[in-house]
């Protein structure tokens, strides 16, 4: 029998399409992500020094932020299936780069990374948009809670993950694998019929002025949060980029406030829940820093291999995937406001007990699972009633636009969140604790390591009180109206 088409606006998401959206996300968040604990290794086999593998970490999470809401917006002109498979082929490219690095230089590294990063940009909004087109009502909120899945889940299952591979058969199969989960996710989505907003008389130019102050702004921060203790914070270098990056940014927010083709839509900042979500999911974001310094500290500190390192987060990863749907069941029950508040406080409360680098190691390798297992249940209650505010309360032409932003935060928050923290465990990890030496049980020899690890980490975990207080000033209580 002959099948008959469907147009787009008689589909209904299905959960064919849902799992291939899921195994595009992960491409990101499980895969590429994993280099937050495989780094070392990588660096060791590579023959690279560590502040090259420190930018590979950030630069992919960076790359993602700049160009997501660029892309987020084109997907909606031009079709948001065609650019996740845009996304997805960029992803095998990227991996291949990754998988294919030989010794003794990076660029090959550097090269997959940044098509990772764009790669993301492509997946994550256009995915969003997909379901905010596709998925209605109750339907929508569990798509968004398989999405999440896809994402917090990812994060959380990617050291453990990682360690796995990169002690067995080694890391470059983790890049062969992810290939493997795209060419799977491609297949699902083929068939899937086209979204995008429809024509409008309105000629909507190309952003190249705001593009290209955005791209210049955000890369000369990264490079004076993650550079700036090494080449000195003092230096011309440093001090020029951090002129740069001012002038490149205020030119930017100049640019977009007076164009109305502006690839940023700031009035959708005038939306307070959109507004909080957004700025939370930053911060949020932004405390992945977290597993960064956490796994560092017990493999340079205590010795442990990256295997080892990733079993903390196996708490984690099950509290995650656990918590998620909870989170939907809450958001229904009571709104997204309260939910989102007590996964925060959890959240805060793992990453104070990862900060307690003063015990003994055998004693902080048991807090720090208890810490990641809270960190999870958090980030698995705040997950879905976030997404979900971003998205019920903008209109149905701005979703590719508005996810796109808010998926943007996703990645700038991680990937500023990392080369801040990284920044403070490195230029620490070379002094001394001064008086509070005498606090720190057991070895002495790292001392440094365990100081810098509790200053960062407590960074972390003020992120997450400025998220609780940016949530209870925009989202309000109680059930929302959806757009």
């Amino acid at each position: 029998m002959e099948e008959k088409k469907v147009s787009a606006q008689q589909y209904q998401g299905n959960d064919r399409l849902l799992l291939g959206m899921v195994m595009g996300v992960i491409t990101f968040w499980l895969f590429a992500q994993t280099t937050l604990n495989i780094a070392p290794t990588m660096r060791v086999d590579l023959g690279i020094d560590g502040n090259t593998i420190n930018i590979a970490v950030s630069i992919t999470a960076l790359f993602s932020g700049i160009f997501i809401v660029v892309i987020g917006g084109l997907g909606d002109r031009f079709g948001r299936v065609k650019t996740t498979k845009i996304g997805l082929v960029l992803s095998i490219i990227g991996s291949l780069l990754i998988a294919l690095s030989p010794q003794g230089t990076a660029a090959f590294l550097m090269a997959g990374r940044i098509v990772q990063g764009l790669s993301a940009a492509c997946i994550m909004p256009s995915t969003l948009a997909l379901i905010k087109a596709y998925y209605q009502d109750a339907a929508r909120q569990r798509a968004v809670s398989f999405w999440s899945i896809g994402s917090w889940g990812g994060s959380g299952f990617c050291s453990l993950f990682g360690g796995i591979l990169a002690s067995t058969i080694g890391w470059r199969w983790i890049f062969w694998i992810s290939i493997a989960v795209a060419v799977f996710s491609f297949f699902l989505i083929s068939g899937t019929p086209e979204s995008k907003n429809p024509p409008s008389d309105k000629n909507k130019g190309f952003d190249y002025a705001g593009i290209f102050t955005f791209m210049t702004g955000m890369v000369a921060l990264n490079i004076v949060i993650g550079q700036g203790a090494r080449i000195g914070w003092s230096s011309p270098v440093i001090l020029g980029l951090a002129a740069l990056a001012a002038v490149a940014l205020s030119v930017f927010f100049r640019i977009e406030k007076s164009n109305e083709n502006g690839f940023i839509d700031f009035d959708l900042f005038s939306n307070k829940t959109y507004r909080g979500a957004t700025i939370s999911n930053f911060l949020l974001n932004g405390a992945a820093g977290t597993l960064m310094v956490t796994l560092t500290l017990v493999q340079l500190g205590a010795g442990k291999t990256s295997f080892q390192a990733g079993l903390l987060t196996l708490g984690y990863l099950i509290a995650i995937l656990l918590t998620i749907r909870v989170g939907e069941k809450l958001l229904q029950k009571w709104g997204a406001r309260k939910p989102m508040i007590i996964g925060c406080i959890i959240t805060g409360t793992g990453i104070f007990m990862t900060s307690l680098t003063f015990v003994l190691a055998s004693q902080y390798m048991v807090i720090a699972t208890v810490g990641f297992t809270l960190f999870g249940i958090g980030l698995g209650f705040y997950a879905t009633p976030s997404t979900d505010a971003a998205l019920s309360t903008v209109p149905a032409e701005k979703a590719g636009s508005a996810s796109g932003i808010y998926k943007m935060a996703s990645s700038l928050g991680a990937a500023f969140g990392v080369a801040i923290s990284a920044a403070i465990f490195t230029a620490l990890s070379n002094g001394t604790a001064g008086f509070l030496e005498s606090m720190f049980w057991g070895r002495t020899d790292n001392v440094a390591i365990r100081y810098a690890a509790l200053v960062a980490l407590l960074f972390n975990l003020c992120m997450v009180m400025v998220a609780i207080i940016s949530i209870l000033m925009t989202i309000p209580a109680g059930k929302q109206k959806t757009k």
